[in-house]
């Protein structure tokens, strides 16, 4: 049984740890945690599609490194180094650094011993003005350095958190509001009852999806596929060819590198309908285009490429998604719950 408090007053209950994220541009929502005695202070992605934690070190010279907080080994009574090298972002191959092992305080929690990577090298350019300065995975262990325990498991075998749950509300045009809630859940932040959805696969928090419709034409997910929730990604992604088709419905055009659509677009258009587990989840105009930084400037939020994750159709559900559904993410009974963000 999951517990639900109230916020009586504070961000939540004393129960739970409920940690403030900030919302940039409805593009990445990054909170703080610490590493190390004494505490040095670091903003990360957290991101259910990855399990490992990475920041950057002091040996790092990458522009994206000076950039950014850097950890310094040095400074910390408590780190251990392994002098191991690792790959710290597996899904792009490009970042790297050694591996060690210090306390890690995320909220209330502090996660000790540790195991987190020290990037000496981030040629990304992505990264360099990236509003974050690193990564703090939330996904299953069979996805993080091989002979490591993720933060959350970490936090779990020694005895933290009353229930192996964590939540996810992301706020809207607001640069405050967003919280990651770790051990139970506030009911101050959804409205209605959650829908239960087993996961499918244990390594990304994976599930089936049955179908995407949009006016009752199947447009995507047309046999049923899969489809990754991930708190990491800012858009709605899917195989290039059905994207291709949903932006020719919306009458996206391809400009600048970006598919632009009519502003108007997101007051006159329909919903696009997941089906997940015989229950629609409607995502409105609204939701699946975005305004720009200029005026009359609007952008689709869907993306293609989900082809390279492998042969069978997968979607990936981001930040559109949570936004419009606050997701509880259930470590113990492997499921997924969704209820209406308020």
């Amino acid at each position: 049984m999951i517990q639900k408090f109230g916020l009586k007053g504070s961000l939540c209950s004393p129960k739970i740890s409920c940690l403030r994220l900030w919302n940039y541009l409805d593009m990445v929502y990054v909170g703080n945690i610490t590493i190390g005695t004494p505490p040095q202070l670091f903003s990360v992605i957290f991101d259910t599609a990855s399990s490992d934690l990475w920041v950057p070190s002091n040996q790092c010279h990458s522009r994206a490194c000076v950039t950014h907080r850097s950890f310094n080994p040095t400074l910390s009574s408590t780190f251990q180094s392994s002098n191991r090298t690792v790959k710290l972002a597996p899904h792009s191959g490009l970042v790297s650094g050694l591996l060690g092992y210090d306390t890690i305080q995320i909220g209330r929690f502090k996660s000790e011993n540790q195991a987190f990577g020290l990037s000496q090298s981030e040629p990304v350019k992505e990264l360099e003005n990236a509003f974050f300065d690193g990564v703090l995975g939330l996904g299953y262990p069979s996805l993080a350095i091989q002979g490591t325990t993720p933060v959350f498991d970490n936090l779990r075998k020694q005895g933290q958190i009353p229930e192996p749950v964590f939540a996810l509300y992301l706020s809207t045009n607001t640069k405050k509001g967003s919280v990651l809630m770790i051990g139970g859940v506030d009911n101050n932040f959804f409205t209605g009852n959650f829908r239960w959805v087993p996961l499918s696969a244990q390594n990304y928090w994976q599930i089936t999806l049955d179908r995407i419709t949009w006016r009752g034409v199947v447009v995507g997910c047309t046999r049923g596929c899969q489809a990754i929730v991930d708190s990491g990604s800012a858009f709605l992604l899917g195989p290039s060819r059905q994207i291709s088709s949903i932006q020719k419905i919306i009458q996206a055009r391809f400009i600048e590198n970006e598919y632009q659509v009519r502003c108007c677009a997101r007051t006159t258009l329909a919903d696009f309908i997941f089906t997940i587990n015989n229950v629609q989840y409607p995502v409105p105009a609204r939701a699946y285009i975005r305004k720009g930084s200029t005026p009359r400037r609007c952008y689709s939020n869907f993306s293609g490429g989900t082809e390279s994750l492998g042969k069978e159709e997968t979607w990936i559900l981001g930040e559109v998604f949570l936004r419009l559904y606050f997701t509880v993410f259930d470590r113990g009974q492997n499921r997924i719950g969704l209820a209406i963000a308020v």
